[in-house]
């Protein structure tokens, strides 16, 4: 089996110590390609740097996420923009709205979204969405600007089925991470997973955050891995029912046609 893990945060500074071996130690866990999530302009050079690094094994996203808003000057849309020339990288984002934690103020948090929102026509390249407790707001900038998008992945997508449904009416796929893996707060998830299109879905860590809660036996550090990504591919299947072979499969070749991996492939 070969799996992409589409959202992983290779630069958070909890990889600092053991960032080589991470990657290494997922490679063996048949992870062949991870896409390393930009979240501001800092983070999505680093990011750049990475899959220059590594090949084929690394790609990243470049954007700027909605608690980072509130920093986001001028100048960095060009930035970002330059970034994004690069054939490694790979998709606009993650970017989005959140109105849960309220980081950065609101209507900065949609001016910064719509301008990646028209990056994201310019340049060609999908979207990497985030949204919590802002749907609404978040749809209807998504309905504006859909017809001119390549597309879009609802990165770590823990909705509801009438959210999950409009996405998808929208023509957008699906990230779905270890949330899933949680039989208190992934319950609702857990229900309506089956309802997503085969050709729409995709797999993602978000490591190092959201540890699987069902892992057995239980990581000693409360730091999520890449290497993890079959353990929650395992819980989709079986919330899905099909086999494991058979969804990976269709996971990986998504994961290549959306980002346009066309270098995978001979793999």
């Amino acid at each position: 089996m070969k799996w992409i893990d589409i959202g992983v945060n290779l630069t958070n500074q909890r990889f600092d110590k053991d960032r080589e071996a991470i990657i290494i130690a997922a490679q063996q866990t048949d992870i062949v390609a991870q896409i390393v999530t930009g979240t501001n302009l800092q983070e999505s050079q680093q990011a750049l740097q990475l899959s220059s690094q590594y090949t084929n094994q690394l790609f990243s996203t470049a954007g700027c996420h909605p608690h980072d808003a509130k920093n986001f000057e001028e100048t960095h849309i060009r930035q970002i923009q330059a970034i994004l020339e690069h054939d490694s990288v790979v998709a606009v984002g993650e970017c989005g709205l959140d109105f849960n934690r309220d980081f950065s103020p609101r209507e900065t948090q949609i001016k910064v979204f719509e301008q990646q929102l028209t990056l994201a026509v310019d340049c060609k390249k999908p979207l990497f969405l985030h949204e919590r407790d802002a749907f609404e707001t978040q749809l209807k900038l998504l309905k504006k600007y859909r017809s001119k998008l390549t597309g879009a992945v609802v990165h770590c997508f823990t909705g509801t089925k009438e959210q999950l449904l409009a996405y998808l009416d929208l023509d957008l796929h699906i990230g779905i991470t270890g949330w899933i893996c949680d039989e208190r707060r992934g319950k609702a998830l857990r229900e309506i997973v089956h309802l997503i299109p085969e050709d729409r879905l995709m797999l993602e860590t978000d490591a190092p955050y959201l540890l699987p809660r069902d892992m057995r036996p239980r990581p000693k550090s409360s730091r999520n891995l890449p290497q993890y990504l079959p353990h929650i591919g395992k819980a989709v299947a079986q919330l899905r029912d099909v086999d494991t072979v058979t969804l990976a499969e269709q996971c990986y070749q998504n994961t290549i046609s959306f980002f346009g991996l066309t270098q995978l492939s001979d793999f």
